[in-house]
């Protein structure tokens, strides 16, 4: 069975304003999801899930469908504010989405098989499908899902501070734990973190999530269970968000294990509008290496 691709864009509306605006980077006018999905097809994956909203997937369905028929089978799912929320009445000001975990439970009806889930805006290299590609076919199962873990040193912006999931590793170099570090930069040779947490200073070799997830198709009933858990304790608070990471933190602690699966790609996103040059030249590189067609779809 072929693993599924699931991407979350239900947030590209409210960054890019339009669908239609999302930003080209490659020479065709491809954008980082485009290539994502590249890497996906060759990687062996059979289906891609794009999660966004509801109001945007006609202009989405125009970008895609054209470019993917007859290449990986398809699927348009909507994160809507009610979904998942089994009649509890939350707050009728609230405007946020619920979070990543909520919006990856969208796919529940299309997702049958080991799945991986990445964002829409990261780019994340062919070595890390491929890498994912194999952990799906050969390893997940209901007990052990996955993160690819970056080197935090290939993860960073020269135009600003980041912030990280940063990967705590159990003594069998599985993941222990995921702490939100922000304001994150390299100064003087050294990782830097203004954050007031302890340590202050990150190790070279840190291990980071892009948020490029594996996980078994028991992750949505597991997920779903905690997330009636989230609405009872946080479903009043405006800006609550219920994120992957602590469906996959509360997942370890009940003794489910999450590999940490390594990858020799180089991430690389538009955090800052200034890191769009570097993105392009990034891409330029990879297909004067051979590694990307000059046009992807053609």
């Amino acid at each position: 069975m072929k693993p599924t691709l699931v991407i979350l864009a239900a947030g590209m509306a409210s960054r890019y304003g339009s669908m239609k605006q999302i930003q080209g980077f490659g020479p065709g006018g491809e954008t980082i999801m485009d290539y994502s999905i590249f890497d996906a097809i060759r990687a062996g994956f059979g289906k891609v899930v794009f999660i966004i909203r509801r109001d945007f997937a006609d202009d989405f369905r125009n970008i895609f469908e054209p470019k993917l028929k007859g290449r990986i089978a398809t699927e348009y799912v909507f994160q809507d504010m009610e979904g998942f929320t089994e009649g509890y009445t939350f707050p009728a000001d609230r405007k946020k989405p619920w979070g990543t975990a909520h919006a990856v439970l969208s796919a529940v009806d299309v997702v049958k098989e080991p799945f991986a889930v990445i964002n829409a805006d990261d780019f994340y290299g062919s070595n890390a499908f491929q890498n994912a590609a194999k952990f799906l076919t050969t390893d997940c199962s209901a007990k052990v899902h996955a993160i690819v873990g970056y080197d935090l040193l290939r993860t960073l912006s020269e135009h600003g501070t980041v912030n990280r999931g940063v990967c705590g590793l159990d003594a069998k170099g599985n993941l222990a734990t995921i702490t939100e570090r922000i304001n994150i930069a390299k100064k003087d040779g050294k990782i830097l973190c203004d954050d007031g947490l302890e340590p202050k200073e990150l190790s070279l070799d840190t291990r980071v999530s892009m948020n490029f997830w594996c996980f078994d198709p028991s992750y949505f009933s597991y997920t779903q269970k905690l997330f009636r858990e989230f609405l009872q304790k946080h479903g009043q608070e405006l800006k609550s968000e219920f994120f992957i990471p602590i469906v996959a933190d509360q997942f370890i602690k009940e003794g489910g294990k999450v590999e940490i699966i390594p990858t020799t790609s180089s991430w690389f996103g538009v955090t800052y509008k200034e890191d769009a040059p570097f993105v392009e030249k990034s891409l330029n590189d990879l297909i004067a290496k051979g590694e990307y067609p000059q046009r992807l779809w053609s």
